[in-house]
């Protein structure tokens, strides 16, 4: 477990598989000394076993945080939430690969601790939002979000946290508030992230007698825990349920200089957060994914089904060795992207099948003319032969004339 959360606190914060390799090395090394007795080298190296704690292991009811005793038992008990979530929501059809699996746990065990806040840092199309939805729903939270129009400004993000804030500590839910980098039309939205993250109290967000609405709301259940029911003790119940129910999942791009400024001007976007950071996706990642999506286009053979999903990471890993060159000579970022795969394999099938629509019209149109040239040479034929029958009539009608 020590071993677990270490990596979790630490090793999630890294932001190059450099830095991840050189982090695991480092803690091998302190764990053969200060854990001699015990065989942790499973844990380490090329071949490591994948060691995953949550709080979900029993089944998604019973929150008790143990360890996954192998991969096959974490992807059955996401599978099984997945298919839950999408019994109830939009249909999410998401590959459950080893780094995705990861990162659902990852969510889950920061946003099920009070005041846990998700900061989730990776290329636009990681999957951070679809992972993060799927959490959500694992703790039996409600996710909630901002709609952004042209016209949403500070009052309307104000109007939403109120709403939040009563959900989560009034009502005493559970909730996770679902924010992108998107979302920011106005960077002084980030003032109120910022007092969320920070403290859980947002300053100036209720009118006085909303706040008297509130503390009367909260009166029974302060009462109930046995403390006295003064206006600060119900505030300060409030305020301490809203840090317990309501938990922020941060959705943002390393792109640009962006996510650098707001840290810096925002310092709770990094010290009251726990980040997660989403690398690249692995070339096994990749294939597992090309198979999903391949599984149900129709293949001449299984070799060639084989050929075909090796050939879609083998490019998409030359794609971004080809990006980092065009860094290298031109100083310019092309980005590849987990969506960007995911485009391309929607692309081949796109194109396989309007290929596979032509070849059976021009199939169709050569076989429509085989037939008409059969039935042409047919009727040919018929003709010669009456033909050779009124050649005799005309010859016999010639001598008669004569």
């Amino acid at each position: 477990m020590w071993v677990h959360e270490a990596e979790r606190i630490y090793g999630d914060r890294l932001v190059s598989h450099e830095n991840v390799a050189t982090y695991r090395a480092i803690q091998a090394e302190l764990v053969s000394k200060s854990f001699s007795k015990f065989n942790l080298k499973k844990y380490f190296g090329a071949t490591a076993e994948p060691l995953v704690f949550a709080n979900f292991v029993a089944s998604l009811d019973d929150k008790l945080y143990d360890q996954f005793p192998s991969a096959e038992s974490l992807q059955t008990r996401l599978r099984e939430g997945l298919a839950a979530y999408n019994e109830l929501n939009a249909v999410m059809d998401l590959v459950l690969f080893d780094d995705a699996m990861k990162h659902v746990c990852k969510i889950s065990r920061i946003i099920s601790a009070d005041s846990g806040h998700a900061l989730l840092v990776g290329v636009g199309g990681s999957g951070k939002q679809s992972l993060s939805r799927l959490s959500s729903f694992i703790c039996s939270y409600t996710t909630v979000g901002i709609m952004i129009s042209a016209s949403y400004g500070m009052n309307d993000l104000k109007t939403d946290l109120q709403n939040f804030y009563m959900k989560s500590g009034v009502k005493d839910e559970g909730l996770m508030f679902l924010f992108t980098e998107g979302q920011i039309t106005n960077e002084r939205f980030l003032v109120f992230i910022n007092d969320l993250l920070s403290s859980g109290e947002i300053a100036d967000l209720f009118q006085a007698e909303d706040v008297d609405g509130i503390v009367n709301n909260i009166r029974p259940a302060v009462k109930s825990e046995g403390l006295a029911d003064s206006k600060d003790n119900c505030w300060k119940f409030f305020i301490e349920r809203v840090k317990k129910n309501l938990h922020m999942a941060l959705c943002f791009s390393p792109v640009g200089e962006s996510l650098r400024g707001r840290a810096r001007k925002f310092p709770a976007l990094i010290n009251n957060t726990v980040i997660d950071w989403f690398h690249p996706w692995p070339e096994d990642a990749l294939l597992s994914v090309a198979s999903k999506f391949m599984a149900e286009v129709e293949m001449a053979s299984d070799e060639i089904r084989t050929g075909i999903e090796k050939f879609m990471p083998y490019s998409f890993g030359l794609v971004n060795k080809y990006s980092d060159k065009i860094y290298e000579q031109e100083r310019r970022y092309v980005y590849t992207t987990p969506k960007s795969f995911l485009e391309l394999i929607k692309l081949f099938k796109v194109m396989l099948a309007k290929k596979e629509g032509e070849l059976m019209d021009n199939k169709d149109k050569y076989e429509l003319g085989v037939v008409k040239l059969t039935e042409t040479g047919e009727i040919v034929a018929k003709l010669e032969e009456e033909l050779k029958i009124f050649s005799v009539e005309v010859e016999a009608k010639k001598k008669s004339a004569d």
